[in-house]
């Protein structure tokens, strides 16, 4: 359940990506930040829903959030965290207590792994999971919708399926706009500007199989790349492939 793997990663007894645990709960990226800066992220979340679908949103200083989970803390329940300083990645700590301020806003972010059960149920092989790797994840050539400082680039998660099965996933995920919806590309990897699919720019390489297609999905790690192209002065987000659990069920999330 996700508050005995909360507690987990809070001990540090676990400190992995969190693709295939708690299955049937949300998963969630993390963008926090300074309040001065938390209104014009709030409106380029609103601008990328389909990279940046919003799950709650804390107060300043707020590090247990009720709405994703009882006994939560921010601060410690997620399974790595990276360190921004003017927009660049500074360090990757395992609790962030010490960086803490009491200025800082949580943004709970919409995450794939959450889909990736219903996909499981319908026995749709999930590629990064059988060979027990980090999901690759890369840059693309889309822009985001600008809002105040953020902007920066669209990143896409990447899974490869058989044409049938890329169907299937289209028609089960495109119910689930909180964790990102349907794909926003399937087939040639150029197209987002991806040269090499073998070098994702974070995560781990998987094998494509013949007559298999890449599809790829909005990522959460995109306001990364926001926060990255803002240049803010500080910022914490989450490891990428290393997500907060939350309590809140995935089946809580469809739509008609």
């Amino acid at each position: 359940m996700p508050h005995t793997f909360r507690q987990q990663v809070r001990s540090k007894a676990f400190s992995g990506p969190t693709a295939g645990y708690c299955g049937d709960f949300a998963q969630a990226n993390l963008a926090i930040l300074p309040s001065a800066y938390a209104g014009d992220f709030m409106r380029f979340c609103l601008r990328n829903p389909k990279a940046c679908p919003l799950l709650g949103v804390g107060e300043p200083g707020q590090f247990d959030l009720p709405m994703l989970g009882r006994d939560l803390d921010i601060r410690t329940d997620v399974p790595g965290y990276n360190v921004y300083r003017d927009g660049v990645l500074c360090e990757q700590l395992a609790d962030i207590r010490e960086v803490w301020r009491d200025d800082l806003v949580v943004f709970a972010i919409g995450c794939s792994f959450s889909f990736e059960q219903m996909l499981a149920r319908e026995r749709i092989p999930l590629r990064h999971v059988d060979e027990g790797v980090n999901v690759p994840m890369y840059r693309t050539n889309v822009a985001n919708q600008a809002a105040g400082r953020f902007g920066g680039r669209l990143v896409v998660s990447m899974r490869p399926m058989s044409g049938a099965h890329a169907i299937r996933a289209v028609q089960i995920t495109s119910r689930f706009p909180s964790v990102h919806g349907a794909p926003v590309h399937i087939g040639d990897p150029a197209v987002l500007g991806i040269q090499d699919l073998s070098i994702p720019d974070f995560g781990d390489p998987v094998s494509i199989h013949e007559h298999e297609l890449p599809v790829f999905w909005a990522c959460g790690v995109t306001p990364q790349s926001a926060i990255e192209s803002a240049r803010l002065p500080f910022a914490i987000a989450h490891r990428p492939g290393h997500m907060l659990i939350t309590d809140i069920p995935n089946a809580s999330l469809a739509v008609l």
